[in-house]
């Protein structure tokens, strides 16, 4: 018997990078999965004929993360579609490397809107539907804890909004059987933070294992919070950084 069979999974984010691993692990553990797109369609078609080829089910949907009345009815997609909602990943989210100093105000709106207000509408939206058993999962970052480098504050800071958001939804949901956990990667060989990239050098030196993470091994944690043997763990920063924040 998979993990997940029977559970239904909706991943924010989930045509690429980070995202597109987690909507594969979890489809290939048994869940029914939904992921969210903001503009890239054929992407998106590409993850769900993945899972499908794989003998899973999937299905894409249309909502930018800034866009909190696309962000809920998505929740309500993934219901009509699949009957139920056990399983959010709140894993769409933004950054824009610049200084403090040189960063505009619609920059850090766009930052925030899709980091914490579109996280914020898409639980709130899934709550309604939940029961126990029930898995919520933020998508943080490292940066969140500690900022090993420059470049970084708006997104830090939503990341940290982020880490306190689950300590504290954890407090409200725990008598209700579900669980809140926020999974931290560190630097992650994505588009966005390829390994290869000129920000590469100095994160990598900043690890203890000197080199990148893959999606899937964040994605691999993901399943396990996800899954029936996390059942205790609730309110949690679980860290896949390569030793950054050690």
């Amino acid at each position: 018997m998979s993990k997940l069979a029977e559970k239904v999974a909706l991943v924010t984010g989930g045509s690429r990078g980070i995202g597109a691993a987690i909507a594969k692990r979890l489809a290939a553990d048994g869940a029914s999965v939904a992921i969210t797109y903001a503009k890239d369609a054929g992407a998106a078609s590409a993850v769900v004929k993945a899972i499908e080829l794989g003998g899973g089910k999937a299905v894409a949907i249309q909502a930018d993360a800034a866009d909190v009345e696309a962000v809920k009815r998505a929740v309500e997609k993934t219901v009509a579609t699949f009957g139920r909602i056990d399983v959010l990943v709140n894993n769409a989210g933004t950054a824009i490397p610049k200084t403090f100093e040189e960063t505009t105000l619609e920059e850090m709106d766009r930052v925030i809107d899709i980091n914490v207000r579109g996280t914020f509408a898409a639980t709130q939206a899934s709550l309604k539907h939940m029961k126990s058993g029930g898995r919520i999962i933020m998508i943080g970052s490292a940066v969140g804890e500690r900022v090993a480098a420059p470049g970084l504050v708006p997104y830090a800071g939503t990341k940290g909004a982020v880490k306190m958001f689950s300590q504290a939804l954890s407090r409200e949901v725990g008598s209700r059987g579900i669980t809140v956990n926020n999974v931290q990667p560190g630097p992650i060989d994505t588009d966005l933070n390829p390994a290869a990239g000129d920000w590469a050098v100095p994160q990598k030196a900043a690890t203890a294992l000197g080199r990148y993470g893959h999606v899937e091994e964040v994605a691999a944690l993901v399943a396990f919070v996800a899954g029936p043997e996390s059942s205790y763990i609730t309110g949690a920063n679980l860290t896949v950084d390569g030793g950054m924040n050690a």
